[in-house]
């Protein structure tokens, strides 16, 4: 085998288009421009971030600046004046408890509570994480504030590449 006998695959070469060449070229006439409007005319559309006159995307950007933190771990809030509401009587008080209350959405996401309101009865509670405030005020009116490990660490951003099926529920 010598050099002039290499040859690229078959297929591997196409021919260029010719455009306006003719209509029997399939490509005639307007040759593919459509009819009339600043694409038409030679010169051809400005350039990639032209809109019309509108003030450009890349000149608005400084007004749109900010990202969305993947590492957030977006809790849901309960004060403790509610849970006094629900559990007038006090006791144990877990995320399924507060489930079934109403004071949730939610088993899929972490618990905070927050100091908001007066406990009277005593209670123990049990969440993912607790105000300053709301830790003293349990353990003023008898109870205990008992923290339940938070199931994500490392990078949480995976967390959301999981399917639900397989995404961690935060329960006692």
């Amino acid at each position: 085998m010598k050099l002039h006998d290499l040859k690229p695959d078959k297929g591997a070469h196409k021919r260029k288009r010719r455009v306006g060449r003719g209509i029997s070229a399939g490509q005639g006439k307007t040759a593919g421009r459509g009819t009339k409007g600043q694409a038409a005319r030679p010169g051809g559309v400005k350039a990639p971030y032209f809109e019309g006159g509108q003030l450009p995307l890349v000149r608005r950007l400084p007004f749109k600046r900010g990202f969305t933190n993947l590492f957030k771990i977006y809790y849901q809030e309960v004060n403790l004046e509610a849970v006094a509401r629900a559990f007038p009587q006090g006791g144990m008080v877990t995320p399924s408890k507060l489930l079934e209350a109403g004071l949730i959405d939610t088993l899929e996401k972490p618990v905070v509570i927050l100091g908001m309101g007066e406990l009277s009865a005593k209670t123990d509670i049990k969440a993912h994480r607790f105000s300053k405030s709301a830790r003293a005020k349990i353990e003023a009116a008898g109870g205990t504030a008992s923290p339940m490990p938070l199931l994500l660490r490392g990078a949480r951003a995976t967390i959301k590449l999981l399917p639900k099926a397989r995404r961690p529920k935060y329960q006692e």
